[in-house]
């Protein structure tokens, strides 16, 4: 399994983490990831294929927003919440809220 590159949390940039949010599919993916706390990327319940998960996955981590680890076979996601609340406070707590939010 090839190593993936995960940007340090000063290069993350706002207007980059904002638009990986920008997607329904990806909004899916984190509030899954914030209930779990980590996610091998079969484990996922969202409605495509897996290469488009896998391009969504993709997106969140060279956004900064995700980190992915080997798991055996598989690749876990964690989400990067900490360091992203440490960077940009209140933005991925406020985003997470919202998607548990039935309204």
């Amino acid at each position: 399994m090839r190593a993936l590159n995960h940007p340090t949390i000063d290069s993350v940039d706002l207007a980059t983490v904002l638009n990986a949010l920008a997607d329904p599919i990806r909004l899916r993916v984190i509030g899954q990831l914030a209930e779990a706390g980590g996610v091998v990327c079969g484990g996922f319940d969202v409605p495509v294929s897996m290469s488009t998960l896998s391009h969504h996955l993709k997106v969140l981590r060279e956004a900064g927003l995700v980190r992915v680890t080997p798991e055996g076979s598989h690749r876990r996601h964690e989400l990067r919440a900490d360091e992203i609340e440490g960077r940009y406070p209140g933005v991925l707590s406020s985003i997470i809220t919202a998607t548990r939010d039935p309204a």
